[in-house]
């Protein structure tokens, strides 16, 4: 009887194809002996033994996994049981507050802005609740970068692996195509219940995490307390600040209902155009070792799998943090506007500020393993071009920009306000000889050319 390829041979051998085959062997056959300590630290988790015992499980079901599909349910898990281990609730007196400052930041914006106020309450979250709410954006914004990963382990695996493998290929391809995505789901969880532990609103990234019709607006209780604890700023002042700022990001996003789709779109179209460098997955399939899963976990997570941006992709990012910046921008313009009553509102202002353009560790986390970056670069400048519209032509016909993508302002109307204020007034400038010539060209009727001598 002939030897069974996949039995392991007597003695030992430093044969790399005997080694890849013993690998793939024990790993089908779900007899690897993992070190349940090592697979917390390459998911990301404390040395916890719940925690281990639910990695352990997870990662057994991508083993046994017989589809494609990322089970993202294991990031949401992940990220609202990291979100809840530091979760302290809000007491009676804070949620009265916010309350209370929720109400009066909507009266305070009817004087600064003529869009419409929310059709729907404001709601107060608990961090695993802002991780439950805002996963499905999350997953939506990671699951082209998943995809490649996922996709490119598969690749490297068919490439490497000795031609007498070959059988065992389409197994060990789903094996680690499904172990891959699993972890990359796990670390997204990581970041996104980091993330609820900074955040303090909704739209305290930027980017409109809340799904549904109505644009709901959110707080984070304990994390608008930790937040005001940093200033020495009275807290009543903190709470106001920034249930009006968060007021008017929701009421941006349900007026101008093109506008969370084109960002959403933005941002997916940019990281469906980011290619996985495959030479670091190389490497890892040629040294995999079981025992140290933290091999794979590094991969995925230092950004080093995503090669320096393509031309295509800078033009693309810079629309993309143009459009951030005119968001964040026009926020910052109208709540300073609405909260001019607050003896510390451009304390407050500029530590908000700082800490956008700043970010923090889960949000560099979230750069490294999607490759993009939320924070808009030119928000100061952008809020000082909405601060001149307003003072041209008045909060109606600043707010009206918002009416159509194509009306929107631009990367040069940031540079220079003076041709889009001149649009809105109606005031152009006068042409002179070169522009009188050059439009009696455009209106030549006959649109031939002059003949060259």
């Amino acid at each position: 009887m002939a030897d069974d390829p996949l039995e392991p041979r007597d003695g030992s051998s430093d044969d790399p194809a005997e080694e890849f085959r013993d690998m793939l062997r024990e790993f089908l056959a779900g007899n690897s002996d993992l070190d349940p300590s090592q697979l917390a630290s390459a998911a990301g988790l404390p040395s916890d033994p719940e925690l281990v015992q639910r990695l352990i499980g997870q990662l057994q079901q991508a083993l046994q996994n017989s589809g494609d599909e990322i089970d993202w349910g294991l990031a949401r898990e992940q990220a609202s049981a990291l979100a809840a281990r530091s979760a302290v609730p809000a007491t009676p007196g804070e949620v009265s507050a916010l309350e209370q400052a929720l109400h009066v930041a909507a009266l305070w914006l009817e004087e600064s802005t003529g869009i419409a106020a929310l059709t729907a309450e404001p709601v107060l979250l608990t961090r695993a609740g802002w991780a439950e709410a805002t996963m499905p954006v999350w997953t939506q914004l990671a699951e082209p970068v998943a995809d490649s990963i996922a996709s490119a382990l598969t690749g490297v695996l068919e490439e490497q692996a000795p031609e007498e493998l070959s059988s065992m290929i389409p197994d060990a391809g789903r094996l680690m195509r499904n172990v891959g995505g699993t972890l990359f789901a796990m670390q997204l969880g990581q970041v996104v219940g980091q993330l609820a532990q900074e955040v303090v609103s909704g739209g305290d990234v930027g980017i409109p995490l809340l799904d549904g019709e109505q644009r709901q607006a959110a707080l984070v209780p304990q994390n608008v307390e930790d937040f005001a604890r940093g200033l020495e700023i009275p807290v009543e002042e903190v709470r106001l600040y920034l249930a009006v700022r968060e007021l008017a990001h929701a009421r941006l996003f349900r007026h101008a209902r093109w506008l969370r789709l084109h960002l959403l779109s933005q941002i997916t179209d940019y990281a469906r155009g980011i290619r996985i460098d495959t030479a670091p997955l190389e490497e890892l399939a040629a040294d995999f070792d079981p025992q140290n899963p933290e091999a794979l976990r590094d991969a995925l997570t230092s950004g080093k799998l995503i090669p320096p941006k393509s031309d295509e992709q800078r033009v693309a990012l810079a629309r993309l943090e143009t459009m951030l910046a005119l968001v964040e921008g026009w926020v910052d313009v109208v709540t300073a506007e609405a909260t001019k009553r607050l003896p510390k509102s451009d304390a407050i202002a500029e530590s908000v500020r700082r800490r956008r353009a700043a970010g923090g560790p889960a949000e560099s986390a979230f750069a490294s393993l999607v490759g993009l970056e939320l924070r808009p670069r030119r928000l100061r400048e952008a809020a000082a071009m909405w601060r001149a519209v307003s003072d041209a032509v008045g909060a109606e016909a600043r707010d009206a920009l918002w009416a159509h993508p194509d009306i929107v302002p631009v990367d040069a109307d940031i540079d220079d306000p003076t041709l889009l204020i001149a649009r809105l007034t109606g005031d152009e400038p006068e042409q002179d000889d070169v522009d009188r010539a050059l439009q009696d060209l455009l209106d030549d009727s006959t649109g031939e050319r002059p003949q060259e001598a």
